[in-house]
C-alpha cells in the first residue's frame, strides 16, 4: 500500500547538493514527489511510494547527510496518487 511521507529538514541542508541527491535516491527507490528549498534554510520533501521503499529512502537520506542534518520532522500521511515522477521544485 502506498503512503505519503512529508519531511522537513533543518541544519546545513542548503547549498550542499541535498535536493539533487534526494532526487537521485528517489529514482533508486521508485519514489514519486518533490523536494524544495524553503526561505527559512530548511528543505521540504514530499514523497509517495510503498511504505518499505519510503523507509529505505528516508534512511538513505539521513545516512548520506547525517553530518548536515540537525533535525527532521517526519509526517506520515495517506498517499494522494498525484505524482508521476520526482522533481526538484522552486
Amino acid at each position: 500500500m502506498n503512503k505519503r511521507l512529508r519531511l522537513l529538514y533543518s541544519g546545513k541542508v542548503q547549498g550542499i547538493g541535498f535536493r539533487y541527491t534526494v532526487q537521485a535516491l528517489a529514482g533508486q527507490h521508485k519514489v514519486l514527489g518533490w523536494v524544495r528549498n524553503l526561505d527559512d534554510s530548511k528543505v521540504e520533501v514530499v514523497a509517495e511510494a510503498e511504505e518499505g521503499a519510503l523507509k529505505d529512502f528516508l534512511q538513505q537520506i539521513n545516512q548520506h547527510f547525517s553530518r548536515y542534518i540537525e533535525d527532521v520532522l517526519v509526517e506520515w500521511l495517506p498517499a494522494s496518487g498525484q505524482f508521476r515522477d520526482f522533481q526538484i521544485t522552486f
